[in-house]
Formats: C-alpha cells, structure tokens, sequence
C-alpha cells in the first residue's frame, strides 16, 4: 500500500512542525504528512536541553548587522505572537528581562555607536541603555565584585523569551493534527530514500511507501546528506559545531549577553536562567567541532562522512577554514573546556565577564546538554557560509541551517508554504490569517505599557 500526499515534510523539529502547522490551518491544500525518525516530535535539537532557549529578535546579538535584524525582528515576533496567544500560562515559556553587557571604555563605545548611531536604537524601541546602577537593580551578581571605576554599559529589554522550542514544536502539531481530516503525523519513521519520479517523489520510510507532490526536508545536519543524495548541494559540506553549557546556582534573573567577538560565527557566552529551573543559571555555549551530525551520537560519523566528501576540495576548505587566526585559537580553546576540571577552570574567564565573583567550584559542566548546530562550508570557495542554507529544486525544499532557526521557524515556514502553493498550483496560503494568528499577537509600545519581566520560575519540588 501506498501512502498519497500533496505534501511530505521530513522532520519533526521546530522548523518542520512550524512548516505543518502553517500549512495545515492556513492552506487548502488537501493532504500533508509529517514523518520524524524520532520517537517522539523535537527529540534533537529542538529539545530545551539542546539550545540556547533564547527568541533572538537581533537586538543583544551583537554580530548581527542591522539588515539581519530587521529581517530576524519579524519572525521572532511571528513567534512571540504565538506564544502570546496559545501560551498564556507560560508553560512553553517565559518572558525575562534580557541584555547585553559591556565592560570597559572600548566596549561602552562600541556599544553606544551601536545603538545610537546604527540605527538599533530606532529599530527596538524597546531597548533602553543602563548604566551601572540600573544593571545592578536588575542583576546584582552582575556588578557585585567589579571595580568601581570601571565604565559598564548595557542595552536591556523586558523582551527576552525564554522557549522551550521542543513544547511548542509539539504545540504546532498538536494545532496542526486539528485538521484531522488532511494532517497525518509519523513518528519513530525513518526515510530511507527520496526518489524523485515523473509524478513527484517516492519516500521509503519505515511505515511502507509515501508519494507526495512536494517534498520538504527540515531534517537539520541530516538535510544536506539528504539533498546530496539526490544529486543537489554537492559543492557543499558540513562543519558539525557541538554547543554545550556550564551550570551554576541562581546567578542571574534573566539572559546577559556579552559582546561577540568578531569573524566568529558562534554566539558569545552569554548567562541565563533554564527556562524550566529558575536555580540552575546557564554559562555558554562552548562550540566543540565534532565529526558527528547528532550530539553523543556515534552512529552518525558516517552520516558525517557523507556530507564531508574526503575529496581535495573539502580538505582544503576545511584546512582554509580552520587555519584562520581567529578561529583557530577559538576551535583549540572549546576542545580544553571538555577536559575534566582543567576544562571549568579554562572556561571560568568567560563565566566571570558575567559574574565576576563566580569561582571555579561554582560551576560544572552540564551533562546531556548541548545540540550540534551544522555550519556550512562553500568547498568551492572554500569558505564558510555563516548565514542560512536552503537549497531548493523542482517542487522540493531542504532547509539545512536556517539561521536563527528556532527563532524564526514560523517566518521560514510561511515563505516555504509561499513557495509549496506555487508549486502545487491549485492552492491558496491565507498569509493574513496566518499573520494574525502570529505576529499580531505580538505586544507592542515602549518599555512602559510592555509589561514587567517575570523572575525566574524556581523549580517545583
């Protein structure tokens, strides 16, 4: 028996249930499966122990330029809007206060042309600059053991969404299974293999054959291995970067950002509150390349392997890559902080740009935390590509490394659903239902009326 659909989505993580959520409640398209590997929906990175459970609008994440967060400001507001609307109890998630931190003369200014002079300030009219005073208020542990000289500057907002994006992966498919009539959800399915074919693509999965019109694969590191299979992206490879994070006791209220460092496609370490667990306190992430695509998960180095390629141009990418003066020391510098308790007191610096009096007993390394976030690299100019990766055929999508991808998970899915009704032709996207169901929700004004950040949620017994 063959299993018949307009549209098959490969992948269960946040990206592939935002793309079955908008299709199925703000399309007519008639037929649409989700098939995940995993057992249960958001299993992997999605999962609130594999990320940074951060909604970044661009306004603290200081490598953006301000073309990409105008363009990442809508779609964590898409996603914020939803919460609004769907989460009102705040189970899924919490609204913080959050900021960024800058410490010295030279960062100050830095900090300041960012915003007064890049146009930051004008585009988050929520973000207020703090000095040391007013950091303190806010998070105490912040300034308590700094010298009283030294100039501290921070831009700080009550919009900082803590997510737990596996909860509201499963939340969008639990709203998309509404349409139980044109919505079916498989989960613990492997595909084996796409086949395009004159009438679409044939998926082999566990649960016997599929055929769809349109295909999309939200499959993370597993995309790329997908495409090249099927003859696409193959002048490209994969830098698996493995994120892991250091604990500590309640530091901090909400998330303090410092500034990133320049030419790194990571974000810097940054501290904040779990958004289940109000007393643990999260110090990283540290970005560890590994040759796996799944954190821990050995079985996947041949996975690996395959999008490597171990032809001339990917060693000399790789090679190119990582003889940069810049990153090199980085990539060393991540290694040393898995080492037993050489590692804390490596990584301790990093924890003390946020908490100056933390000492090295204050902080261990976080055991089943961290993800594996896929960088891609361009073996034909043998550079890597810190922006988004899609590559996209006749009728078929594949969603590699959609950065920030659980941020703006609902804003990919509604251009993909864009470019899924196109190409079926006889449907129609309903964007301004969809909009209103997302982004309208979203709470605007100034600081005053947007109201009060909430504490951290202590941990029921």
């Amino acid at each position: 028996m063959v299993n018949e659909y307009d549209l098959v989505i490969v992948g269960g993580g946040i990206s592939g249930a935002s793309l079955l959520y908008t299709v199925a409640k703000f399309t007519d398209v008639e037929s649409v499966a989700l098939v995940e590997k995993e057992e249960e929906i958001a299993a992997i990175n999605s999962h609130h122990t594999n990320n940074s459970q951060t909604l970044h609008f661009g306004d603290i994440e200081t490598n953006y330029t301000l073309e990409k967060a105008e363009e990442v400001k809508e779609g964590a507001e898409m996603l914020a809007g939803y919460l609004e609307d769907v989460d009102p109890d705040r189970e899924m998630h919490s609204k913080r206060s959050k900021m960024v931190l800058a410490v010295g003369e030279e960062e100050v200014a830095e900090l300041e042309e960012r915003y007064y002079e890049e146009g930051f300030g004008d585009l988050f009219p929520k973000l207020e600059p703090i000095g040391r005073e007013e950091i303190a208020e806010i998070e105490p542990k912040v300034v308590e053991g700094r010298e009283p000289g030294v100039e501290m500057m921070a831009l700080q907002t009550t919009d900082g969404y803590v997510v737990d994006y596996g909860m509201v992966s499963n939340s969008l498919v639990e709203a998309a299974k509404e349409e139980e009539d044109s919505v079916d959800v498989y989960t613990g399915t492997e595909v084996h293999t796409i086949r395009e074919t004159p009438e679409g693509f044939t998926f082999d999965t566990d649960a016997g054959l599929f055929e769809s019109d349109a295909a999309v694969v939200a499959a993370g590191s597993h995309s790329l291995q997908i495409a090249q299979e099927m003859g696409y992206g193959e002048d490209l490879s994969l830098l698996p970067v493995a994120g892991s994070f250091f604990l500590a006791d309640d530091f901090l209220n909400g998330k303090v950002y410092t500034l990133q460092m320049k030419k790194l496609p990571f974000a810097a370490v940054h501290g904040d509150a779990d958004v289940h667990d109000g007393s643990i306190t999260r110090f990283g992430p540290t970005a560890k390349v590994v040759p796996t695509l799944e954190r821990g998960r050995f079985e996947t180095i041949s996975d690996f392997t395959d999008v490597f390629g171990f032809n001339l141009d990917s060693f000399l990418s790789y090679a190119n890559i990582l003889a940069d003066r810049i990153l090199l020391p980085y990539v060393v510098r991540n290694l040393v902080y898995d080492l037993p308790e050489v590692g804390k007191r490596a990584f301790l610096p990093n924890v003390q740009k946020v908490v100056p009096t933390a000492d090295v007993d204050d902080i261990e390394r976080a055991k089943g935390y961290g993800g594996v976030r896929p960088q891609i690299v361009d073996t034909s100019e043998k550079s890597l590509d810190m922006g988004e990766a899609k590559l996209t055929g006749d009728g078929v999508i594949f969603n590699i490394t959609p950065s920030p991808g659980a941020s703006t998970c609902l804003k990919n899915a509604m251009r993909d659903t864009h470019e899924v009704v196109e190409y079926l032709e006889d449907y129609e996207f309903d964007e301004a239902a969809f909009r209103e169901a997302t982004i309208d929700n979203f709470p605007r004004g100034d600081a005053d009326d947007a109201g009060e950040a909430e504490p951290a949620p202590a941990q029921d017994d």
